[in-house]
C-alpha cells in the first residue's frame, strides 16, 4: 500500500519536473563554482535494438558512426572554450564501444580537455574478446559496465539478444575473461521481467556469486509509454506486484557479500556506479538525446542525429530545451538523489542551501520517518530495508518519467525504432 502511493506521488512530481519550458531559447548555465562534476557521453549506436530500451538509439552504420564521434568531439571542445571541467566521465549509449577507434579518440581529448580522474564506459557481452579487452584496459578505462540483463536463454531470446550478444554460457566463459583487466566489472541487470520466475532470479544470483564480480546494478524493468507496447508483445504484461519479492531476494543473498552503493547498486568497494546521479550534484549531457544538469538547469540535446552534427559543424551547442528549477525543486532533488545513495547528512544539505531547507522537504522527510523509510546513524540518516525497496519505486517513477520524455523528444524529430536520418555533414578532425 505504501510503496503504491509512494510510486503514485514520485510518478506526479516526475512529469510535471520534466515538462521542459516551451517558447524560450535553451541555454547552458555559465560556471559558477569549482564543484565536482561528470562528464555524459553518449553514444547512440547499437547492433541489435532491445524493446524495453528508451534511450536515443539507432541501429549501427559506420558512417554515420564516425560523423557523430566527430560532432561529439566538437562538442566536449566547446565546454572546454566555456570554462567547464570535470572529475569523471561516464560512456553510454547505446554501445560505447561499437567503434574502438573513435572511443579511444574522444577519451584521449577528454584526458587533454579536463582533470579527468575516473573513466566507466558501457559495453555488451559480445565485446568481452580479448583483443577489445586489451584495448579498452589500454585506454585507462576504470570501470566497465557490461549489460546482460539475465543469463537465462529464454529471456535472452524474448528480448532478441541472444543470436548477437551470446547464451547465457558464452556471457558467463566472457565475464571471466574480462575480470581483473579493470579497477571495477560491473554486471548490469534487470529483474521482473514479465515471464521471470524466483527460479531464474536464483540462478541469476547463483552465477554472479560465484563470478564475484566486483559490482552488480540491478534494477526493475522499467517501461515507458512507447515501449509498453513492444515490451508487452516480446516480454509479456508487467506485473509491478512482484516486484518487492524479486528485489527482497536480489537483497537477501547480495547483501553479506556486498554493500550497496545505491538502493539497487552492490559492490565490494568504492567505486564509480551507473547511477553518476548519486556521486554528482551536476553532470554535463553530450552527445544526441543526452540531458545534463548544471547549476540548477535541466537540459537536453537535439534528438535528431542530423541536426545535431549539423549544428556543432557551425559551433553552435545542440540544445534543444531548457528548464531552471526552482529552488524547492533543487532541494527535492538533492534529497531524492543522496537517499538514492542510501544516506544523507543533513547538516551537509543545509549548508548547501545557506542553512535553510524548505518547510516542504521537512514535510517530507517526516513522512518518510513516518513510514518506516529512515533511521539515524550519526551524522547521517541511512534508508532502512523498506527504505531501499520505497527508493527503487521512486527511482524507477523518475527514470520512466526521463523515458517518457525522451519518447516525447524522438516523436516530435520524427524518430522511431531504428529511424536513423542521413547526415550531410562530416565534421573536420581538429587537433586540440
Amino acid at each position: 500500500m505504501i510503496s503504491t502511493l509512494v510510486g503514485y506521488m514520485a510518478r506526479r512530481n516526475f512529469s510535471r519536473v520534466m515538462q521542459f519550458q516551451e517558447g524560450k531559447t535553451p541555454f547552458l548555465p555559465a560556471v559558477q563554482s569549482g564543484q565536482p562534476r561528470l562528464l555524459y557521453l553518449h553514444v547512440p549506436f547499437c547492433e541489435r535494438l532491445c524493446p524495453y530500451c528508451s534511450f536515443n538509439r539507432f541501429v549501427f552504420e559506420e558512417g554515420r558512426c564516425r560523423d557523430y564521434f566527430s560532432a561529439l568531439r566538437r562538442e566536449i571542445r566547446l565546454y572546454r572554450e566555456k570554462g567547464y571541467d570535470f572529475g569523471g566521465v561516464y560512456v553510454g549509449g547505446g554501445t560505447p564501444t561499437i567503434l574502438l577507434d573513435e572511443l579511444e579518440e574522444t577519451l584521449d581529448l577528454v584526458r587533454r580537455c579536463f582533470s579527468i580522474r575516473e573513466v566507466s564506459v558501457e559495453t555488451n557481452p559480445n565485446h568481452l574478446v580479448p583483443e577489445k579487452l586489451e584495448r579498452l584496459s589500454s585506454a585507462g578505462i576504470n570501470r566497465l559496465s557490461v549489460g546482460i540483463q539475465s543469463f537465462n536463454d529464454g529471456l535472452l531470446k524474448a528480448m532478441d539478444r541472444h543470436d548477437k550478444y551470446g547464451s547465457g554460457a558464452e556471457i558467463i566463459e566472457r565475464l571471466r575473461q574480462a575480470q581483473g583487466r579493470f579497477d571495477t566489472l560491473n554486471a548490469d541487470m534487470i529483474f521482473n521481467f514479465p515471464s521471470q520466475e524466483m527460479a531464474m532470479l536464483d540462478r541469476d544470483l547463483d552465477i554472479l556469486l560465484e563470478l564475484g564480480v566486483d559490482q552488480i546494478t540491478w534494477y526493475p524493468l522499467m517501461v515507458s509509454d512507447s515501449t509498453r507496447q513492444a515490451v508487452t508483445r516480446t516480454l509479456g504484461r508487467l506485473d509491478k506486484g512482484r516486484e518487492k519479492a524479486f528485489y527482497d531476494r536480489i537483497r537477501e543473498r547480495l547483501g553479506p557479500e556486498y554493500r550497496f552503493s545505491s538502493a539497487w547498486c552492490f559492490s565490494r568497494k568504492g567505486t564509480m556506479i551507473d547511477e553518476y546521479i548519486v556521486d554528482y550534484d551536476e553532470y554535463a549531457g553530450l552527445g544526441s538525446g543526452s540531458i545534463g544538469y548544471l547549476d540548477g538547469v535541466c537540459y537536453a540535446n537535439t534528438f535528431d542525429i542530423a541536426e545535431y552534427c549539423e549544428r556543432l559543424s557551425r559551433d553552435e551547442l545542440p540544445l534543444m530545451a531548457s528548464r531552471t528549477f526552482t529552488l524547492q525543486e533543487r532541494m527535492r532533488y538533492d534529497l531524492v538523489m543522496r537517499f538514492f545513495g542510501t544516506k544523507l547528512n543533513l547538516s551537509s544539505l543545509r549548508e548547501k542551501y545557506g542553512g535553510r531547507l524548505s518547510p516542504r522537504l521537512w514535510l517530507d522527510f517526516l513522512l518518510f520517518q513516518l513510514a518506516g523509510a529512515l533511521r539515524y546513524e550519526s551524522p547521517d540518516w541511512r534508508l532502512t530495508q523498506r527504505g531501499c525497496y520505497l527508493w527503487v519505486v521512486i527511482m524507477r517513477e523518475f527514470f520512466t518519467a526521463v523515458n517518457n520524455f525522451r519518447d516525447f523528444c524522438r516523436a516530435e524529430a520524427g524518430l522511431s525504432g531504428g529511424d536513423l536520418p542521413a547526415m550531410q555533414t562530416r565534421l573536420p578532425v581538429e587537433e586540440l
